[in-house]
This record gives structure tokens, sequence and C-alpha cells, in this order.
């Protein structure tokens, strides 16, 4: 079984394009005392700026110690500031691509500090709205620059780009896989790779057992996992099992198969439930979604050579309605 891991962020408030809150916002102290009430939950993802900074990091560091449990990533908040609405390291503002790249490094130290082994990169407003108001070579040349340059600074860290073929940007630098995994390999650099979040993926019509395996074949990128659920249209970030469950079974089979060793960690947006229940669901699911692979590992790579969808439903009905 893996370790589980949750977004520290996701208990607090939720807001969207039409509400700016549908639940009080509580502190960082009470999320994180909220967390590790979740069932296996060993692990604990901070965002930068929101949950940790260069002025807390020793106060986290204490209380995560305090608790028992692990700092998973730290995820930079690239996203949240207006003077980024444009871009970080590929703003056309040298100006702005050195201010960003000096705030990654201040979370780069964080995680040092935090004895944290990931940076989670989700390069959100790195991208474009508009066609013919983009340089795409000298934007991802600038991604490709900077973050090689990150990563050659922080050698001992693992840099994971998160993916997402849009929002808040209408096209996003870091799109699929395949796309994510040519910047990564363009660093140069060994300890950049990839974070896959299934939500992402599924909105941008991947099939992310494949999308794992294409990691994989890259040359062990994937560094990364954040599970959630939606509808396919868009990055609803509902509870795991809501809408999938054959997906999840293929993708903790994958997982399992090309020896994927790092963490599974709950990334969603409770707008309207019990933020601790929604995301224990989700870990509950993953849960019981890795002990069929583990109870039925044999069986399903023999259903994976026979090639019969029939079989494969079968088989499905079978583990999920015992």
């Amino acid at each position: 079984m893996h370790k589980y891991s949750v977004i520290l962020g996701n208990l607090g408030n939720t807001c969207d394009r039409f509400c700016k809150g549908y639940k009080d916002n509580p502190s960082t102290e009470e999320m994180l005392a909220r967390a590790v009430r979740i069932p296996y939950v060993e692990g604990i993802e901070l965002v930068g700026t929101w949950d940790i900074s260069p002025d807390n990091v020793g106060t986290m560091k204490k209380l995560m110690a305090d608790y028992g449990k692990t700092c998973v990533s730290i995820i930079p908040d690239v996203f949240g500031p207006k003077e980024w609405g444009k871009g970080t390291i590929t703003s056309s503002d040298a100006k702005i691509r050195e201010q960003s790249y000096d705030y990654l490094r201040k979370m780069s130290d964080c995680a040092l500090e935090m004895n944290c082994k990931i940076v989670n990169l989700w390069m959100a407003q790195d991208g474009y709205d508009y066609l013919l108001t983009t340089d795409y070579d000298r934007k991802r040349e600038w991604l490709r620059e900077y973050t090689a340059k990150l990563a050659k600074e922080y050698p001992t860290l693992r840099f994971a780009l998160e993916y997402k073929p849009k929002e808040p940007r209408n096209f996003s630098f870091h799109a699929r896989m395949a796309d994510t995994l040519l910047a990564a390999l363009e660093t140069g650099c060994e300890n950049v790779g990839v974070c896959i979040d299934t939500g992402h993926g599924f909105m941008a019509g991947e099939n992310v057992a494949e999308a794992a395996v294409l990691a994989k074949r890259a040359g062990d990128k994937l560094f990364h996992m954040h599970f959630n659920d939606n509808h396919g249209a868009w990055d609803d970030d509902m509870m795991v099992g809501a809408v999938h469950s054959t997906i999840y079974i293929d993708l903790l089979f994958h997982l399992k198969k090309i020896g994927y060793e790092g963490w599974l960690s709950m990334d969603q947006y409770p707008y309207r439930e019990d933020a601790t229940d929604a995301i224990g669901e989700s870990v509950q699911w993953v849960r019981n979604f890795e002990l069929i692979v583990d109870e039925h590992y044999k069986e399903i790579e023999e259903l994976i050579q026979q090639n019969d969808a029939v079989a494969t439903s079968r088989f499905m009905r079978k583990v999920l309605f015992k």
C-alpha cells in the first residue's frame, strides 16, 4: 500500500467565481488539527505563503513533528498574486521573471528546512489566453531556463511539474503529460519530473494510467500524484470515486506495475461538504481501489493480456459488488 497525504488548504475556505467563500476560513493550525484526524493520512502538502513562509517555517516544522506527520511537498503560490497574472518565470517582464524566481528559491529553502523532498510546481499563470499575443518558443525557453536553474541550485530537491490543460489561463504551457515530460526532459536535470493530478488528466481527455506509463518510459519521471474526481469537462475537484471507478483501478494497477513509490495525495475542493469527511472519503476510496489491485493483481494482468472487454466488465462487477 502507498502512503496517503492531503493538501492542507483543501480543509479551508473554498471560493469560486461567484461566491467568495462557502465556509469560514480556519487558521492553518486548525486545518492541520483537522487533517491529522483523517484515517490513513501520514503526510501533509503545504501551499507556499498560505501555509508556510520563511517567517513561520520553524513553527510549522515543530507542529508537523508534534503530530508525527511528514511534509510531503510544498506548492509555491505562483497562481494567486495579481502581479503574476501574466506569467511568472515566462513573463515578458524580466523583473517579474526574476521576482518570481526569487520566490521559488524561498519556497525551496522552506522545503529544505522542513526536510521536504518535493517542490510541486503548478505554474498556473504561465500560459496565454489570446492568439497572436505570445512568442511560444521564447516563453518556453524561459520556462526551461528558470526551471533548470532552480533544479541545479537545489539538487537534493525533486521538482514535480503539475500539468493542467487550462485555468486560470486558456492555454497552459504544462498542459498534458507529453508536453510536460518534454519540458522536464529539456532541463537536462534528473531532479525535474511530473506530477499527475487525476482530475487534470480527465479534463485533458487523458487516460491517466497510460500517462503514468509514459512518465516511466521517459526515465522514472513520475514524482508525485494528486487524486480527485470530475465529470471530465472541468476540474471539479470532487471526491475520488464520485464518478469513476475502473479508471482508478487501471491507474493503481499500473502505478504498482511501474514501481511508483511516491505519495498518493488528496487534492480536492469540498465546496459545500464537510472537508474532513469528504477528503476522508477520497482516502477510503483510493485505499479500497488499492486493496482490489493488491488482491487481484495477477488476475488483472491476465485480463489485460486477454483484451476481452466483456471479461473485464465481469471482473469489475465481481470486485465492486461482492
